[in-house]
């Protein structure tokens, strides 16, 4: 059996993603089609055939990686783990030039707890197996990359390939961040969480390098958030370059021709600067604009606004009094647009009450490995007959002066 004959069997398939975005990556697989087998910590099980591999990691704008499953067995012993790794068929996935690196390996309420020797016998059960097959003893590993990620937990071990290679938060439009970015996936993850449609305005007050503002763009506009990088699995025999360019074609026809405009504003002009080169890269720059403006001055005529930003919190600033001022200052100039809905990304603990007001609700989420809260205050939706007034500044774009205005 070839490669490509074992990549038109249905694949077992995982978006693995930050705790607290899976119901948003179940519904992204949902959305191109693919059927989900289930949901745990971290993952999304789902079944594809062999374009679902490009598609998903060109489409899916909250998950962190997406894994081939190969196989699935109990391994209480070293022995148990090589023997059971030695047993799938990684020749029909993997040629005889391919590099196999044991990539990433975790392990969870199992006895076999030495991740070290776990990623060794893995890597050696599939040398042994892949040598029987190409009856050769020896492996140059000189072709394209086959990442192995093992996952152990209560004992059963799952082995896949990583068919993403770099983050599926790595757009390749960030040349430029600041000191504490936020991953793209989490920017986009926030952008979901708010409902925001282009009809809408959008701003982050607190923009930074503009990767909230850049990841509504893209979301806006139906761009899909790899399109401008490349994959590991590119070089993969079993998915096939047509089955590639056919996903980046239909990514490019998805592009819609929705006018918009979304806003970011911050203090820091040489953040801006970075922020503007990100949204370049980023093939959005004529959908976005940012402004040097402290939040304190934000002021608009624009109604049933959305307001997602990921503020500065106690990992950010040493003076506990500070994060206190900035909420509040944030909770009275967010007074200011009482119509409007905010999205609000933080760690400090005693958030709402120095912003002056309870949330509608929160979700837990993780930041790399930094608990978070998203607090989300949901204002009117704008009126059938009104919503022209509410539309993203079409003609777009802020005034000078001090303070943040669009012009209709």
């Amino acid at each position: 059996m070839t490669a490509n004959e074992f990549a038109a069997w249905p694949l077992h398939l995982t978006a693995t993603t930050a705790f607290g975005l899976e119901s948003l990556v179940k519904d992204e697989v949902a959305a191109l089609g693919y059927a989900v087998e289930g949901v745990e910590n971290g993952r999304v099980h789902f079944v594809g055939d062999a374009a679902a591999v490009p598609r998903a990691n060109l489409w899916l704008r909250c998950a962190d990686r997406l894994l081939w499953d190969i196989g699935r067995f109990e391994a209480t012993t070293f022995d148990e783990l090589f023997e059971g790794t030695r047993a799938l068929p990684w020749e029909r996935v993997i040629p005889a030039d391919g590099c196999f690196p044991a990539a990433k390996i975790t392990s969870v309420k199992s006895q076999l707890f030495s991740k070290s020797d776990g990623q060794r016998i893995v890597k050696k059960a599939v040398a042994s197996r892949l040598g029987a097959h190409y009856r050769v003893g020896w492996f140059p590993e000189d072709g394209a990359a086959y990442p192995i990620h093992i996952q152990i937990l209560k004992d059963v071990v799952t082995l896949s390939l990583d068919t993403s290679g770099s983050g599926l938060n790595k757009r390749g439009y960030r040349a430029h961040a600041g000191g504490a970015p936020l991953k793209e996936t989490l920017a986009a993850a926030l952008v979901k969480l708010s409902r925001w449609q282009p009809e809408r305005f959008f701003l982050d007050p607190l923009c930074g390098s503009g990767t909230i503002v850049i990841e509504a763009a893209m979301i806006g506009k139906n761009i899909a958030p790899g399109m401008r990088r490349h994959f590991v699995s590119e070089a993969w025999p079993a998915i096939g370059p047509k089955r590639w360019q056919a996903a980046r074609t239909e990514a490019e026809r998805a592009v819609n021709g929705k006018g918009f405009r979304v806003l970011g504003s911050d203090i820091d002009g040489r953040v801006l600067k970075q922020a503007r080169s990100n949204a370049r890269m980023a093939g959005v720059e004529d959908l976005v604009a940012f402004q040097k403006l402290p939040f304190q001055q934000v002021c608009t005529k624009r109604r049933y606004g959305v307001i997602v930003t990921n503020p500065p919190y106690g990992e950010r600033l040493s003076d506990a009094a500070g994060v206190k001022k900035l909420y509040r200052e944030m909770g009275a100039a967010f007074e200011k647009l009482p119509d409007w809905s905010y999205f609000i990304l933080t760690a400090y603990p005693e958030f709402e009450a120095a912003f002056g007001r309870r949330a509608t609700k929160n979700r837990k989420l993780y930041n790399s490995m930094l608990k978070t809260y998203c607090y989300q205050y949901y204002g009117p939706l704008p009126p059938r007959c009104g919503r022209r007034e509410a539309i993203a500044g079409r003609a777009g774009g802020t005034s000078g002066g001090k303070r943040h205005e669009t012009k209709a």
